[in-house]
């Protein structure tokens, strides 16, 4: 029964992270990158915690993985951001 209240609110997750974003409008894409690389490195943090106290094969492959693509998305948005704002600035000369 458990298992199915997880999946459920997953489902309800993804269907709701789909729905705000695809609403945003591309102006609004810049800030929203920032504070989304604002999330994940708080799910660095805590995958990095959580696998500090779990025991388990699947655990910590699931903790590891977690923190690797977290990671992925903060260096990538940062990067992205990075690109978007370089776009704005005025070249010297």
């Amino acid at each position: 029964m458990e298992l199915v209240l997880l999946v459920t609110i997953f489902v309800l997750a993804v269907f709701v992270g789909v729905e705000i974003i695809t609403k945003v409008p591309p102006t609004l894409h810049t800030p929203l990158m920032s504070g989304s690389n604002a999330i994940s490195g708080i799910t660095i943090v805590g995958a990095i915690i959580a696998a500090e106290h779990v025991h388990g094969g699947t655990a910590q492959i699931l903790c590891f993985a977690a923190v690797v693509l977290a990671t992925i998305n903060v260096v990538g948005g940062y990067a992205v951001t990075n690109r978007m704002l370089a776009m704005f600035r005025k070249k010297k000369g």
